[in-house]
Parts: structure tokens; C-alpha cells; sequence
């Protein structure tokens, strides 16, 4: 054999523990770009595209989104986040420290020459057995216990910019999902149904939780419509208020004046027409949806609606329609004969309202209720306005993980250090090499507490160790008080999460780790 071929086989093998390493050094990396902004010490990002639009943000999921990655291991990653986003809506940072300190542990065993497979295995059980441990811990919770959920969303609030704002912001976020919430089937629950209606101007702590509804859109009025109507029966339609078009492009030829006369003259009562119906329904108030194929309401339309004192909100998004139609208690009507009174929703109040530079129109004292909330943010700018969202709807997934699965369990990193510890106990009683790499496992927990401690400036290594001692010591309730820079009983501190979003993250981030390493080789398909 010429030995030319012996160097290729070599090479062969030599590959594989390349791209093997090459996945993992570029999953660490996008772990570490994410790292710094966990916790409530953390940082935001200032994520700016090729578009010069400029995101400043905390939230892991919404980083690794913005991020281009193109190493496919790295993608994985940035999927983890967001299937975790799904799943549990926050923790979307810790899911990804946890997996690239997991790699990390990977590639150490590796190199002592474990065996991919075995360590996959290892650590499935390690983590399962992880959320045997962390449901041995948990609190059970009560739904009527509004304290404790408040101070849910407290804490998902902290590590966000807002968090100084979260005795405004948590509260409308336990109420909004409350109101949502079904009693009878409390498990499908759809933040769909919450409404965050955002307007720049004033600052955080002016937003409120609306009783009734909020359009983004202003009152058409240039006709001189109504912008305020007391005691409204309001109609959302789905037709058009317009001359109607021909499907086919075609044109007609109006050779002298007294035809054109006829044509206006038909368009005029054509709307007449449609406009008469809609007054005999009695309607007063007029929601209309956005059109493509034509003006959903021409000006002449708008003139003769102001004459017959009907409000007109236009430009209605077409996936609103659901959300209006529940809140309202009305159906959509999508067609002019379909006007009948029983379709239309009634409210005490639809009145144009002043908020900051722009206007809204707001609709209060609704008659029968649907089972939905609006919340108005304000913000001084457009990246405080978009970072509120995303930190609201943290809250919001918070408690509505609370909601699907009744646990809290503390905060502080004290679940992580508990599982670390009682891992550790277990890996003794394996054999062989299992018990290594569930040791390791158990090893690469104790990244939560070490982030959290240096991005809060304090002594990683002081602090971690201390935190085992006293996990040791049985205070299984012991994590890291970030503003007071010491080790005390998180529960006390009123630092609490879901049992969700800590299982949930180690399950995924464990199901990461195992795809990433049974990977061993990257084929290009051109």
C-alpha cells in the first residue's frame, strides 16, 4: 500500500474529532455571547442589523435571533432558545449558558476518550433524574394566591431594563392573564389573547391595563365624523364601503356628460345604499377592515357615514378581527345584507383619546365581556417601548407557566446548586463511566451561580463554594442576593420561578447537547 492512502485514513479519523470540536467551540461561543446578560446584574445587548435597525435587549431568545449564525452546530443553539421561548417563555439565557457548560464538560470527557454515546446517555438520565430533584423542591402554588404570583413576575422582571417599573408592570401582568384564563380549562391558555397596544411618549410608568379596548388607529375624520359616541353599537365588517370593481382589468368609455352624470350618480347610490343598511341595523360605531383589492372606504362613503353620525375606525388588521370579536361579543360581518342587529356589540363608551403625540381610539364599558385584556404601554422611545414588550410578555409566559404546572420553585441559582449537589451524591452509587460524566453533569450546573456571581461583580469562586456548603448544610432554599452581594434564603428574598422554566431548560439544553454530539461529521450538499 503506497503511503499516500495510510496518510488519508489517518486523516479520516483525524476529521472527525475536528468537526466534533469545531461544533462544540462554535456552540461555546454563541453560549458566551449570551452570557453576560443573565441575571439581574446582566447586561442588554445593542443588537443593530445591516438595516440600520437598532434592537437593545436582554432577552436570549430575541439576541440569538438577531444574530447571524452560520455554523449549522451554532444554529442549533439559537433554535434552543427559541424552543424554549415556546415552551416556558423565559430563561431563554440560562438554556444556553447551560448547554455550552455542558459542551464544555463534553469536550473534557472527550479528551480522556469517553465515548460520545456514553456520555449522551449519561446525561439524559442525569436529567431526568435533575427534574426528579427539582419537583422533590418545589412549592406548590395557588391560583387564588396572588402574592405569589406577583412575585413570579417580579423576578422575571429583574434581569430586564424595566425592572424598576415592575411594581407597575407585574401587577397588570397577573391581572391580564387572570382575566384571560378560563376556570373551567385553565391549561389552554392563549396569550394571544392579551393585547399590547405600544405608543411612544410620557414614560413606563404611564401605561395601563385597559378596561375594554384599545385601536391603534385614529377616528377617520375627515369628513367630519363623530370621534366620541356614548352608548354605541359597534359593527367590525369585512366588505367594502366603495364602488365595486370588476375582476377583470377593463375599461369603460363615457363618451358625453350626461352618462358620466349617470355613473356618479349610481356610484352615489350605491353607497347610499350600503350606508342606509348600515344606519337600519342601528350602528354607530363602524370598524372596518384593511382592504387589498380596493378602498375599504372612499371619501364619499366617509361624507355620507359622518351624515348619518356614524363613527368610522378604519384599517383594521386582519388578525385582530378574532381578538375584537371575543372582546366585543360581536361577529364579523362580511357582507352589507348581513347587517342585523344581534352581529353588533354594544359599549357605554367609544371615544378618540390624546396619548402622547399620537391618538387612540379607546372603547370602554363593554356590555358582555369577552374573556380578554389590553394593556397600553408607553415609552419614551421606541427601544424602551419594544424592550417593555418583550419583558412583558416574559412576565406574561411566567405566569402562565404557573398556571399549566402549579410549582414555584426559589430563585438565585439555588435549584441549580441543589441539583448540582444531589447529582453529585448520586453519581457514587453508578458504575464505570457513567458515574463520571453524571458527576460532569453535575459539575456544569454550578455555571449558573458562577455567571450570575460575576456578573454582579462578586467572587465567583467565594461564592459558589460557599453556596455548596451551605446546600450541604441542608439549606436547600440558599442562592446568591445579587444587590446585597451575600448568600441568604431566596425565599425569604420573595425570588421565586416556575418549576417550568428550570426543567424545561435542562431537558432542552440536555436534548442539545446529545444531538450536537452524536454529530461527527458535516457533509455539503451542493
Amino acid at each position: 500500500m503506497p503511503p499516500k492512502q495510510k496518510n488519508e485514513l489517518y486523516k479520516e479519523s483525524a476529521r472527525k474529532k475536528d468537526v466534533r470540536t469545531s461544533n462544540i467551540e462554535a456552540a461555546k461561543a454563541v453560549a458566551d455571547a449570551v452570557r453576560t446578560s443573565l441575571g439581574p446584574r446582566g447586561m442588554d445587548k445593542m443588537v443593530a442589523a445591516a438595516s440600520g435597525e437598532v434592537i437593545i435587549t436582554n432577552d436570549g431568545a430575541t439576541i440569538l435571533q438577531k444574530m447571524t449564525v452560520t455554523q449549522p452546530a451554532a444554529k442549533m443553539l439559537v433554535e434552543l432558545s427559541k424552543s424554549q421561548d415556546v415552551v416556558a417563555g423565559d430563561g431563554t439565557t440560562s438554556v444556553v449558558v447551560i448547554c455550552g457548560a455542558l459542551l464544555k464538560k463534553c469536550q473534557e470527557l472527550l479528551e480522556k476518550g469517553v465515548h460520545p454515546t456514553i456520555i449522551s446517555d449519561a446525561f439524559f438520565k442525569a436529567a431526568a433524574k435533575a427534574c426528579e430533584i427539582l419537583e422533590g423542591i418545589a412549592i406548590p402554588v395557588n391560583l387564588e394566591d396572588r402574592d405569589a404570583l406577583l412575585r413570579a413576575a417580579t423576578t422575571s422582571l429583574s434581569s430586564k431594563v424595566v425592572s424598576q417599573y415592575s411594581s407597575l408592570l407585574s401587577p397588570m401582568a397577573v391581572d391580564a392573564v387572570l382575566k384571560v384564563m378560563d376556570p373551567a380549562r385553565p391549561n389552554l391558555l392563549d396569550l394571544r389573547d392579551i393585547k399590547v397596544v405600544s405608543k411612544v411618549g410620557g414614560t413606563i410608568d404611564d401605561s395601563e391595563m385597559v378596561d375594554g379596548m384599545v385601536f391603534d388607529q385614529k377616528a377617520a375624520k375627515s369628513a367630519g365624523g363623530p370621534t366620541r359616541m356614548e352608548d354605541a353599537k359597534i359593527g367590525l365588517i369585512q366588505f367594502q364601503i366603495s364602488p365595486p370593481k370588476t375582476d377583470i382589468e377593463n375599461n369603460v368609455i363615457v363618451s358625453d356628460y350626461n352618462q358620466m352624470d349617470r355613473v356618479y350618480k349610481e356610484e352615489r347610490n350605491y353607497i347610499l345604499a350600503v350606508v342606509k343598511k348600515i344606519k337600519a341595523s342601528g350602528c354607530n360605531v363602524l370598524l372596518i377592515q384593511k382592504s387589498i383589492l380596493r378602498d375599504a372606504v372612499t371619501d364619499l362613503a366617509l361624507h355620507y357615514l359622518a351624515k348619518a353620525k356614524i363613527m368610522v375606525v378604519r384599517d383594521i388588521e386582519r388578525d385582530e378581527i378574532e381578538l375584537i370579536s371575543k372582546t366585543l361579543g360581536c361577529l364579523p360581518i362580511a357582507h352589507v345584507d348581513n347587517m342585523k342587529p344581534e352581529k353588533l356589540g354594544s359599549a357605554a363608551l367609544v371615544e378618540e383619546v390624546e396619548v402622547g403625540k399620537g391618538r387612540v381610539v379607546k372603547i370602554t364599558g363593554i356590555a358582555n365581556k369577552g374573556r380578554t385584556a389590553t394593556v397600553l404601554l408607553r415609552g419614551s422611545n421606541k427601544l424602551v417601548l419594544e424592550e417593555a414588550d418583550r419583558s412583558l410578555h416574559d412576565a406574561l409566559c411566567v405566569i402562565r407557566c404557573l398556571v399549566n404546572k402549579r410549582f414555584l420553585i426559589a430563585g438565585g441559582s439555588s435549584p441549580e446548586v441543589q441539583v448540582s449537589m444531589q447529582l453529585g451524591h448520586w453519581s457514587k452509587t453508578l458504575q464505570g463511566m457513567e458515574s463520571v460524566c453524571v458527576r460532569g453533569f453535575a459539575e456544569a450546573l454550578e455555571v449558573v451561580p458562577y455567571t450570575l456571581a460575576e456578573n454582579a461583580g462578586l467572587n465567583p469562586i467565594n461564592i459558589v463554594t460557599e453556596l455548596r456548603r451551605m446546600h450541604a448544610a441542608g439549606e436547600k432554599y440558599s442562592g446568591i442576593n445579587v444587590k446585597k452581594g451575600t448568600i441568604t434564603n431566596m425565599l425569604e428574598e420573595n425570588v421565586v420561578q416556575p418549576l417550568l422554566v428550570t426543567t424545561s431548560a435542562l431537558t432542552l439544553a440536555t436534548e442539545c447537547v446529545r444531538m450536537i454530539l452524536k454529530i461527527d461529521d458535516i457533509v455539503p450538499v451542493r
